[in-house]
């Protein structure tokens, strides 16, 4: 554990010492190239922030399985920015006298770097995920066999019809048939009164009563027209 602890630290210790290197480097040549006060500090920050940010994005694009090209390709303008500069504050150039290419590179670095940092801010971020595993022989269960029907069979296959058991024929139904009314002794005035309103009709229209019309003059059920048609 404290053997890791220290190699943590010497990294921190030694990320730390490169970066405060390379700022001061950049802050130099920026302010050598004309850019004063705070502007030649915005300088360090503005490349190392485009450093970082390309490398980020191209590793997830990376561990995400997809082409890395335009993260990649910042990351080396980044990259070549922050080691010229180092390089040129080694003595190789006289920070007294700058060049005049210099001076137009070091003035239209914003332009670049505010120009990649909204390209790489813009790119499509894809999340990791872990690919699923495959399933195994053992996790997959087996499918039943299906039996082939008459229908799924080939043509030379088929069952003939008469191997076919089409099963006992349903016995027809029978509706029973409604027995009639037995017929009910009416009471004398009851019969007077059919045989008076029979020989009514009769007399009227020359034709026999309707044994139905009379119960239905009479007021009785239509189960009294069996009683009503003996009468007449």
């Amino acid at each position: 554990m404290r053997a890791h602890l220290v190699r943590v630290d010497a990294v921190i210790v030694q990320a730390v010492i490169a970066g405060a290197l390379s700022f001061s480097h950049l802050h130099d040549l920026a302010a050598a190239a004309g850019q004063d006060g705070w502007k030649a500090w915005a300088y360090p920050v503005s490349v190392d922030l485009l450093l970082v940010a390309a490398w980020r994005r191209m590793r997830q694009q990376q561990r995400a399985g997809q082409a890395a090209g335009g993260p990649r390709l910042w990351f080396l303008v980044a990259l070549a920015a922050s080691l010229g500069a180092n390089v040129a504050t080694a003595g190789l150039l006289d920070l007294d006298d700058v060049p005049a290419w210099l001076r137009v590179t070091v003035a239209g670095w914003p332009a670049i770097a505010f120009f990649g940092g909204t390209l790489l801010a813009h790119a499509p971020h894809t999340p990791e995920t872990p690919a699923a595993p495959a399933p195994s022989a053992a996790d997959t269960p087996a499918e039943p066999h299906a039996v082939p029907s008459a229908v799924d069979r080939p043509d030379h296959e088929a069952l003939p019809a008469s191997s076919i058991d089409p099963g006992p024929a349903p016995e027809p139904t029978v509706e029973p048939v409604p027995t009639p009314a037995p017929a009910v002794a009416l009471p004398p005035a009851l019969v007077d009164r059919v045989r008076a309103l029979a020989d009514e009709h009769r007399s009227i229209t020359g034709h026999p009563a309707d044994p139905d019309a009379v119960r239905a003059r009479l007021g009785l059920p239509p189960s009294m027209t069996a009683s009503v048609a003996a009468h007449l």
